[in-house]
Parts: C-alpha cells; sequence; structure tokens
C-alpha cells in the first residue's frame, strides 16, 4: 500500500443511530498538514436524508410480497403501514410508566431530607399522611431548627453527590481519531482539532443533544439502555437535593431512550436513519407529556423546539404517544390526586384590562431575566468551569452547588422543598384555602415585612443559584427552576395589586420567565393553560410569553438550548440564523459565493480519483484514498469519481468504499495492485451516480438551503463553464465556516 501506515479498519460498536452502525477509529497521524484539513465536527457522524428517502423507496419495491395478492401479501401490507403506530402506543406505554416511578422515588427521596414514615421508610410525607389530618405517622429527624438545618444540608449533599457519581459512569468518547495529548483544550479546541471530546451522556436535560441527533447528526451512545436507567436514578437524587433543576428535561431524554429502543426492534425504521428520526420525534413529545400531564403541549414542544424534520405522519404518531403516555400516567396516579392536571388552579376571578399592562411587565421582567440568565450562564461555564480543579473534577462541582443551594434555601420556607412543590405553593389561591402558611402571611394586615423579604430574597437566590446550577454534570432541566423564579416574582408583584389572588401573576410570571430563557412560544402558551387548566388565562400567558421572548432575543439572540449546543460544541444548521449570517458576509465583503467553502488543493487531491475513459482504477489507489480519509478523522467523508476533463461520474461514501474494497478481497480474489471497474461488482452498488452539484460561483444561500431543506450531507462543487469537480462541501464544513462569521 502506498500510505505509511495500513489502514485501520471500522470496529463494530453500540453507538447511537449511525447509518453504518460503527465508528471509525483511525491510526495515531503525525502528518500536520493532515490535521489542518481534518474535517470540523469529526466527532459526529452526518447522516443524510435523501439518500434514506430512496434507500426507503427501495425497500418497498424490493419486497417480495409485492408481485402477490393473497391472504399474506394484504397482512404484511397491513402490518407495514402500522408499524410506526404500534411503536409510537408501546413508546408512550413506557414512558408513562417509567415517569411514574421517578415522580412517585422523587417524593419519597426528597422527603427523607426532613423525616420518615414509621409505618413504611419507603412512604413520602403525603402517602404516609394520605388518611389523616393531623398525621401522626410521619416523624421528623428533630424538633430543633439547627440539627433539622444541619441534616437537610448533610442529605442534600450525599444525594448530590449520588446522582453526580451516577452520571459519571456514563462517561463517553466521542472522538473519531486517535485522541490528542492536549488534555487543556477547551471544548471549541477540541471541536475544531481532530482530538475529540468527552461527554457524560446522561447529564443535563439532553434536549441539546436530542436537536443535534434530529437535525441529521448521530452522537454514539446517547440513547443506549445503561444511559436511560443512570438519567432515571440520577434524576431522583438530583431533584430530591433539592437544587435548582427538575426533571422535565430528563424526562424528554428518557422517553427518546424508550423511542430508540423500541424503534431499532422494528427492521423498517432500524435500517433507514431519516425514519428512526422521525420515531424519535414522535417519542419526545411523550416525554414532556408525562412532565406536565400536557399531551398537546408536548406535541408542540416536539414541533417547535426539538424537531428539524416534522411531516404530518409524524404529528399524528406523536399524538397517540403524547396521548397514551399522558392516560397512562393519569392511571398510574403517581401524585395521589387523580387528576393529571400537575397545578390545578381555579381562581374565579377574571382580570380587567388594567390588569393587562401587568401582564407586559411581568413579560418584560421575564425577557430581562432570560436573556440575562442566557449571558450570565454561557459565561459562568466560559470562566468557572475551565478551571482545572472544576473542570476535571465534575463531581466536586456539584457537590458544592449542591452545598450553596442547601445553605441559601432552607431558610426561606417558600423555596424549601423541590422545584414543583415550590411551583405548585406559588399558585396557591387564598380565597379557598387558609390554612397554608403563605396564605396566613398575606391574610396580616400588618407585619408583612418579614414575608415580602422571604418573596424578595427568594426571587434573587432562584435567579443565581439556577445560573450556577445548569449545565452541571448531573441529569437536570431548566423549566422548573425558571418557572419557580417567575412564580416567585410574580407573587410579589401581586401584592401590590388589590382585588385579584397574587397566585394569578405568579402563573403568568412563571410562563414569562420561562419563555425568557427558552424562547419557546405556543406550545409554552399550550403547557401553561393544561399544566393549570386555566384556559380564560390564555391571552395573558400570551401576552407575556410574546412579550418576554421580544425583551430576551434584544439581549442575547439565542435561547438556553441553542446555547448550551454552542457551549457543548454540537453541530447544528439553523437555516434562518444561516442565512442571516450569510447575507452580514455579504455586506462586510461585498460577495458571498459557494467557493468560499472550498478548502485546499491538498484536501482536493485527496478526495478525487481519476478513472480515466474506461472507469477502471487500481485497488491500491482506492485503498491509499481510504487510509488519506481515515487520518483526517473523515468518518463520512468520501471519495469524487472523476474523468480526464474532471467531470464527476460519482461519489462513494467511506464506509461504503471500505465496505466494497473488503468484499472485493474476499469473494474476487482481486489482487491490491489490480485495477477494477468501478461501474461493475460491489463498488457499482455503491457509487452514487447522481450526487448533488452547485456552480462554485452559485449564492452562498444556495448551499444553506440544499443542506437544510434536502438534508444532504454533502455537496460537489463544480467549475461554472465547465463543470469541473473543484471541491467537495460537506455539512460540517458549512456550519463551521457560519461559526467563523459569528
Amino acid at each position: 500500500m502506498a500510505s505509511d501506515s495500513m489502514p485501520v479498519k471500522a470496529t463494530e460498536t453500540t453507538p447511537l443511530i449511525l447509518s453504518h452502525k460503527r465508528r471509525i477509529t483511525a491510526a495515531p497521524s503525525t502528518n500536520t498538514a493532515s490535521q489542518q484539513n481534518s474535517l470540523p465536527y469529526s466527532d459526529y457522524h452526518t447522516i443524510d436524508w435523501l439518500q434514506d428517502l430512496v434507500k426507503d423507496s427501495h425497500r418497498r419495491d424490493n419486497s417480495s410480497l409485492h408481485t402477490r395478492r393473497g391472504i399474506r401479501y394484504h397482512f404484511a401490507k397491513l402490518w407495514g403501514a402500522s408499524q410506526g403506530w404500534v411503536a409510537a402506543f408501546l413508546i408512550g406505554l413506557l414512558t408513562a410508566s417509567i415517569a411514574a416511578f421517578v415522580d412517585v422515588s422523587v417524593e419519597v427521596v426528597a422527603d427523607l431530607k426532613d423525616g420518615y414514615c414509621t409505618n413504611n421508610i419507603f412512604l413520602s410525607r403525603r402517602a404516609c399522611c394520605a388518611s389523616e389530618i393531623n398525621c401522626r405517622n410521619w416523624k421528623s429527624w428533630t424538633e430543633s431548627y439547627v440539627y433539622a438545618y444541619a441534616i437537610y444540608v448533610v442529605l442534600a449533599l450525599a444525594f448530590g453527590i449520588i446522582a453526580g457519581s451516577i452520571t459519571m459512569t456514563t462517561k463517553s468518547n466521542l472522538t473519531a481519531v486517535a485522541p490528542e495529548k492536549e488534555l487543556s483544550a477547551t471544548i471549541e479546541d477540541q471541536v475544531q482539532s481532530p482530538g475529540g471530546k468527552v461527554m457524560y451522556m446522561a447529564a443535563g436535560s439532553g434536549i441539546p443533544e436530542i436537536k443535534t441527533v434530529l437535525s441529521g447528526f448521530s452522537i454514539p451512545h446517547l440513547f443506549d439502555l445503561k444511559v436511560l436507567i443512570v438519567k432515571a436514578i440520577g434524576s431522583i437524587f438530583a431533584v430530591a437535593t433539592g437544587m435548582c433543576l427538575g426533571k422535565e428535561g430528563p424526562f424528554v431524554h428518557i422517553s427518546a431512550c424508550v423511542g430508540y429502543l423500541v424503534t431499532i426492534c422494528v427492521p423498517k425504521y432500524a435500517s433507514n436513519q431519516r425514519k428512526l428520526r422521525e420515531m424519535l420525534s414522535v417519542a419526545c413529545s411523550a416525554g414532556l407529556s408525562v412532565a406536565f400531564g400536557a399531551p398537546i403541549g408536548g406535541v408542540l414542544f416536539s414541533y417547535e423546539e426539538i424537531s428539524t424534520y416534522f411531516p404530518r405522519r409524524v404529528l399524528w404518531r406523536s399524538c397517540l404517544c403524547s396521548v397514551v403516555a399522558a392516560a397512562v400516567l393519569k392511571e398510574l396516579n403517581p401524585t395521589g390526586t387523580g387528576k393529571l392536571v400537575l397545578f390545578e388552579t381555579n381562581y374565579g376571578v377574571n382580570y380587567d384590562a388594567l390588569h393587562y399592562f401587568v401582564f407586559v411587565i411581568l413579560g418584560v421582567c421575564g425577557g430581562i431575566f432570560g436573556g440575562v440568565f442566557c449571558r450570565a450562564n454561557f459565561l459562568w461555564s466560559k470562566s468557572f468551569r475551565k478551571i482545572s480543579l472544576i473542570k476535571n473534577n465534575p463531581v466536586f462541582e456539584l457537590a458544592l452547588v449542591t452545598l450553596i443551594t442547601a445553605v441559601l434555601q432552607f431558610p426561606n420556607m417558600l423555596i424549601r422543598e423541590t422545584g414543583d412543590i415550590v411551583m405548585q405553593r406559588l399558585l396557591v389561591d387564598c380565597n379557598h384555602v387558609d390554612e397554608d402558611w403563605i396564605c396566613q402571611q398575606e391574610a396580616q394586615t400588618t407585619g408583612k415585612g418579614t414575608y415580602y423579604a422571604w418573596l424578595v430574597s427568594g426571587t434573587f437566590v432562584k435567579l443565581f443559584l439556577t445560573t450556577i446550577t445548569f449545565g452541571c454534570k448531573v441529569p437536570s432541566g431548566i423549566i422548573i427552576p425558571a418557572m419557580d423564579a417567575g412564580a416567585l416574582f410574580g407573587r410579589m408583584i401581586g401584592q401590590l395589586i388589590p382585588n385579584i389572588s397574587p397566585g394569578i401573576f405568579a402563573m403568568v410570571g412563571s410562563a414569562a420567565f420561562l419563555a425568557g430563557v427558552s424562547r419557546m412560544t405556543v406550545s409554552l402558551a399550550v403547557i401553561m393553560f393544561e399544566l393549570t387548566g386555566e384556559v380564560n388565562f390564555i391571552p395573558p400567558f400570551m401576552i407575556a410569553i410574546l412579550t418576554a421572548k421580544w425583551v430576551a432575543d434584544a439581549i442575547s439572540a439565542d435561547g438556553v438550548y441553542d446555547l448550551a449546543q454552542h457551549l457543548q460544541g454540537h453541530p447544528f444548521l439553523e437555516a434562518e440564523s444561516a442565512i442571516s449570517k450569510v447575507r452580514e458576509f455579504r455586506d462586510n465583503e461585498g460577495t458571498a459565493t459557494v467557493d468560499a467553502l472550498l478548502p485546499s488543493n491538498d484536501t482536493l487531491d485527496n478526495d478525487i480519483v481519476s478513472v480515466g475513459p474506461d472507469y477502471r482504477v487500481l485497488t491500491s489507489v482506492l485503498q491509499h484514498k481510504l487510509s488519506h480519509l481515515q487520518h483526517r478523522g473523515l468518518s463520512d467523508s468520501g471519495l469524487v469519481f472523476i474523468n480526464d476533463s474532471g467531470v464527476c461520474h460519482g461519489y462513494i461514501s467511506q464506509y461504503k468504499l471500505e465496505q466494497a474494497l473488503q468484499k472485493i478481497e474476499k469473494t474476487d480474489g482481486v489482487e491490491e495492485s489490480s485495477d477494477i471497474n468501478v461501474l461493475e461488482g460491489a463498488l457499482a452498488d455503491s457509487i452514487d451516480r447522481n450526487p448533488m452539484t452547485l456552480s462554485a460561483k452559485a449564492p452562498l444561500e444556495y448551499a444553506v438551503e440544499l443542506f437544510g431543506k434536502l438534508g444532504i450531507s454533502y455537496l460537489i462543487i463544480t467549475e461554472e463553464d465547465t463543470a469541473k469537480v473543484v471541491g467537495v462541501v460537506s455539512t460540517k464544513q458549512l456550519i463551521a465556516f457560519l461559526d467563523r462569521l459569528t
């Protein structure tokens, strides 16, 4: 072979949805030029939506039953059409079952910080006292405030360490080539170099990673069974600490794991990346459905916030999956209320025209918080989390944040409990409940200063803790913490408004603050009315949400999930943002054509193969080219076949080339130095004879639209006049180019 070292063959692993089910591990390369020409985001495999569409059509055409018209044919056709529906039903059923287990477990573990049930230590306070008004079966650890404070802090710290330690077991190296020895490189450095990076698959909400996968990239092991189990157990202990995080984001990841594990059992989905991602979109709707008891909101959330490709069949199956998940969760009744609505309210008081001004104010404040939070959390991640002690010891950071959280939250009764309990208490309507502590404080005619101080301090403590907590290496979501902060602020504003329940403003404030952080709009408005049962308050919700989004966009262009994608180095092509960057590039440079994306000529020489008039090439040449691709970490790149005039005759991906060469060596007995016809035998079946091509002088917007709308993974770039191949551009190269324009 002409290369300095033998190419390393792909090895079998258990990754998430790689079209070839394998990862390429290249031999270490000391060639500096090779490293400089390495593909950006080389840790991520790219799928080709267009090729998978054709692949599915061939699957239908090649069915042996298509030529028959007997009973077997009709049953097979019925089963083929119903597989997606059956999978959606099973995903909803299993997701609800796991969610019920997590909900009950969180309540039990969280209550252990306060005491235990003498009848059964595995019962929560609610379950222990279900049949008694004055509960005698629940016993606090101590009557001393100081000792209770200490026990609360110690147990919260223990739960946090457990959650973090469990999460560490999902550590995975995404690298597609030999790791760099430079351990001090930042995430951005790792993304742009062939060294790759380390991920903890169960950490965070999982939503940024899911968005990346659904946009056409692959993250191996993200949906493994191990990740599902760790995500569920880790969420239990993480939420039980009382930290400013929620289980709602992790529920979306859990549902996606369930969706993946169910769907890969169906051959037509397991072998087609396009259709597999359709079912992942379906599964995500169930996650939010069980998180909030919001089946409609779950479907809209999957459509608005997560999915890139959402055809009507996905919408219909999402509806089924989401409603099954909600119905099963209601029957399992983890909250003990027998109701699906999580924070049911019935204020019975209508709002006046003047109150719209207050709703706008809440929206403005929610937008300011959301924009400032996104910037502050980004800076926190870029500064504090880059300290070597913190970066190399994620559990230590988690323990530190848990300790700070427990110390700050215990003295304030408004924020001492877990996030969902805090939210439930802040929405209370004191016209109907007199025994609640909040209602007792608000009923006082004098001496409310202490209560107001708790509201103000609680708001600022939540804002601070949410900023430093999001991004810790533990299963966590941002939805409930943002809503808690908004509810505290809204309840505080409500004290100034006479003759109307402060809970109304807490409810609207929670929506405004979440909108400012996440930039959700329609889906959030629907989630809020499903979450509270207050259909009459949809206009206030929408006013506050839209106002919050506009204000937050003015402060920080990206929402929290988009910023998390950037921080973690995940590739993502957002068409509208990309077009805006291209237009700005044209304004600055005077032109913006496709040739701006082209790599160096040295790279082009390694990406093309000249086949001559008889379409023949030496196998040694193909092996040499394959070796170059592997050394550069181009796990999903390939070779362009050209004639003597430089005109494209076809394209073959690296994986298909490797498979074809192995097949030729085994079956045809062709020697390494033999020449073969690329349009015959194993190569002919693997070559794409009709790759997408684009002129080098075409507007750059054409490339953005082709990659974004068609979902292709590469473009062949040609000269405008001669159609001669001048380069190959991949999705990753386009994204890297756009990143440099930021």
